[in-house]
């Protein structure tokens, strides 16, 4: 396959077409090299098309609670006190 830039969706299924087909390449080989070009064009398209905005740092903490099921008091060993956990949890 000839290796070109990604401008438009079209270009972009192709790419992931061919990335399935030749995702288990051998480094060092014509296919490996491929793979890695590839790769790097589909990174650099989808953080173009598709940013993913960074979250705000209490947002990415309280996600982080969520999904290890730990409640604001089991911060307090990681930050010192109830009332400073609460205070950062609730943005005072």
């Amino acid at each position: 396959m000839k290796i070109s830039l990604i401008k438009t969706t079209k270009d972009y299924k192709a790419s992931l077409k061919r990335l399935e087909k030749i995702f288990n390449a051998k480094p060092d080989t014509d296919e490996g090299n491929e793979l890695e070009i590839l790769s790097i064009l589909i990174d650099n398209y989808e953080n173009k098309k598709f940013p993913i905005d960074t979250p705000e740092p209490i947002e990415a903490i309280k996600f982080r609670m969520e999904q290890l099921g730990y409640s604001q008091k089991d911060l307090v060993k990681f930050i010192g006190s109830k009332s400073k956990v609460s205070e950062i949890v609730n943005e005072n």
